[in-house]
């Protein structure tokens, strides 16, 4: 028995066997479908000692609140080649970024970002809490943020928090295709349905399941559902030495989430992850030209 799939995932393998299916009856009746790769999103797979790419977490925390249009303007500012967010949807299924399933700790209000409507949302401070430079910054919805990521050559990770029906799914690839992001853009997520639900409303979108701890075989688990790659903890990769070079083998990509410090920074370097997500992008960027001359 293949050991990766535990309880969650058991109730889901007979859906996921049905979405194979369609999609490649859709590749074969559908000419020019193309399913994304993981060398063709984030370049040559990494060898160890190579420079992973570098993605701000929520844009770049170091420089602006979290989240936030200005977060994202001094990401885009920088020499990272992707940013990474969180989208939920309010409780009038507009998608806006945030991270927690309450408002509580960045911005002036309280309760959850789903029982709030969107005109209620943008009524918020998100950015006093940071510092008084930020005062009245709002939370931004999904539409505001592609539409400043648009004139930029920046890549994006989309990370779709908690559980979205296809519908759902539908509102947020509709909102990048009419930005003409389709080909910058990947999906996120720790939820396997939401993974399988994206596949189904759109099969050529990268797809990255995110996992605090790795499953014992993450290539089957890659693959079984169409993802690109794992964005997992370093702790996880020290349990599972071996699954970046397993990954790398099948053609798949390995990504780190959070890594704030040159001693995590080196460790993931010297495994040879792909991507690296961090607060301190800057940083960063500034150790890799250092370390890594010419890159």
């Amino acid at each position: 028995m293949t050991t990766w799939f535990v309880r969650p995932v058991l109730t889901r393998v007979l859906p996921a066997l049905t979405v194979t299916a369609a999609l490649v009856a859709a590749m074969v009746l559908v000419p020019g479908l193309s399913r994304a790769s993981a060398s063709n999103v984030f370049g040559e797979l990494r060898a160890p000692g190579q420079p992973a790419f570098v993605a701000g977490h929520r844009g770049d925390r170091a420089a602006a609140p979290e989240n936030t249009i200005p977060a994202m303007k001094s990401a885009i500012a920088s020499e990272m080649e992707f940013l990474e967010t969180d989208v939920q949807l309010t409780k009038d299924g507009v998608p806006v970024l945030m991270h927690d399933e309450t408002i509580d700790r960045t911005t002036n209000g309280t309760g959850e970002v789903g029982a709030l409507t969107y005109k209620a949302l943008r009524k918020l401070d998100a950015g006093s809490w940071y510092s008084k430079e930020f005062k009245k910054t709002r939370v931004p919805s999904l539409n505001e943020f592609l539409e400043v990521v648009e004139p930029s050559s920046k890549k994006v990770l989309l990370e779709l928090k908690g559980f979205w029906e296809e519908d759902e799914v539908q509102t947020v690839i509709d909102l990048v295709r009419a930005h003409g992001l389709e080909h910058r853009v990947s999906f996120a997520s720790f939820d396997f349905t939401t993974i399988m639900n994206i596949e189904k409303r759109g099969a050529s979108f990268p797809r990255i399941i995110i996992m605090r701890e790795l499953p014992a075989d993450p290539v089957g688990l890659a693959n079984h559902y169409g993802a690109i790659a794992i964005l997992t903890s370093p702790d996880s990769l020290e349990t599972y030495p071996g699954a970046v070079d397993d990954m790398h083998e099948a053609g798949l990509g390995v990504l780190l989430y959070t890594l704030n410090s040159e001693e995590r920074w080196s460790e993931a370097i010297g495994l040879g992850v792909d991507g690296i997500i961090t607060d301190q992008p800057s940083l960063l960027d500034g150790w890799l030209m250092k370390t890594a001359p010419g890159t």
